[in-house]
């Protein structure tokens, strides 16, 4: 650890030696927040949530004038749980790395957050603490890379796998195409079934990649079509104008709000997906639409030229 990161978590009064003569920053802290989580790159995590300790300090800028006891003056501690707790919501990460990265990010956008340290760790993977610890400052990634935009709003198909066979498959993608939209395909698995266990966690997992076996198969039938399994993919894939074909094991398992919907119901798990974007609507050719789905819901049959 750097002397300057030791010192972020020392004692204010070694700190205070330390930088004596020297103009620092404020700071606030966070100590030993502890939040029971499911995180982890090992298969042993999946599934189980395990306790991981947030220490955080940020400096800030000095006010310039009196705090007047006023909250709305001042970085409130609040906003730290807050970006920490946000992040977790977003996702089921594999990295404490990963972790730490967005949290300063978040904290990063407050007006009076200048640096930020941030140290996680585990606590039931060892006889130990297992951690990270980073420091970053605003200036190391632009605002732009971490304030939120206006995402685009993608035009979400289903296709049957008699859809995925038919001759008017390129005409079809030629039509959703011209309507200005990124364009992400849905499928199910293959008609070929796949292996039936009774361990409802390895089936999940089966049935998961039964369907990306199937991506596959329609990524082959135009070259227009991208297998994409990560939100970062989808969100580069959407702001250039490349047509995904959604390979669902990541988002689904790293999912926070796990779906409902099982694989098997593929149409059901892709309304989900929709539903994850906000969509306005999901067309569906070639299938039974499900019930339920928080996204409204188009059908198309085959027979059917125009979409």
């Amino acid at each position: 650890m750097s002397k300057e990161a030791r010192l972020a978590f020392a004692h204010p009064s070694e700190r205070a030696d330390a930088l004596a003569g020297a103009d620092p920053l404020d700071r606030i802290s966070l100590r030993n927040h502890i939040v029971e989580v499911e995180i982890g790159a090992f298969q042993a995590e999946r599934g189980v949530r395990q306790r991981i300790c947030f220490n955080v300090v940020v400096e800030v800028q000095p006010l310039t004038g009196p705090v007047d006891d006023d909250v709305d003056r001042i970085l409130s501690y609040d906003r730290v749980t807050e970006a920490i707790a946000a992040e977790l919501a977003v996702e089921r990460l594999a990295l404490l790395e990963t972790l730490a990265e967005r949290v300063a990010d978040r904290i990063l956008l407050e007006p009076q957050a200048v640096r930020a340290f941030i140290r996680i760790e585990k606590l039931d993977r060892g006889p130990g603490a297992l951690g990270v610890e980073i420091v970053r400052a605003r200036g190391d990634a632009p605002a732009a890379e971490v304030a939120p935009g206006d995402a685009p709003h993608p035009e979400l198909v289903y296709l049957s796998n008699a859809a995925i066979a038919s001759p008017h498959l390129p005409g079809w993608l030629d039509q959703l195409e011209e309507l200005g939209r990124p364009l992400i395909l849905c499928v199910g698995a293959p008609d070929v079934a796949a292996p039936q266990l009774t361990h409802r966690m390895a089936q999940r997992r089966i049935d998961l990649l039964a369907i990306e076996q199937n991506a596959w198969v329609l990524a082959a039938r135009d070259d227009r079509c991208v297998v994409v399994a990560t939100r970062t993919e989808l969100d580069w894939a959407m702001r250039n104008g490349q047509t995904c074909v959604w390979a669902p094991s990541k988002i689904v398992l790293d999912s926070v709000d796990t779906p409902s919907a099982q694989p098997h119901d593929a149409v059901a798990l892709a309304a989900w997906f929709a539903a994850t974007f906000d969509a306005e609507e999901m067309l569906v050719v070639g299938a039974d639409l499900p019930e339920g789905a928080s996204v409204p819901l188009r059908g198309v049959s085959l027979d059917q030229a125009k979409l």
